[in-house]
């Protein structure tokens, strides 16, 4: 399991609802509205989450 980047619930990386690629890696999301919410912020989520750098899918 890995975290929703947007709302932080947890998600199958193997069935994610939704990806989304930033800088490289991928990132998983529970519902396509997370993927929208991250696609038009995605520094503002990475950063949030401490991720930058790390990809939840890849």
């Amino acid at each position: 399991m890995v975290q929703d980047p947007v709302c932080h619930m947890n998600v199958d990386e193997n069935k994610p609802a939704a990806t989304s690629s930033h800088k490289g890696k991928t990132y998983c999301f529970c519902a396509v509205s997370c993927k929208e919410r991250f696609d038009k912020e995605p520094e503002k989520y990475v950063e949030e989450t401490g991720t930058h750098g790390k990809g939840c899918c890849s």
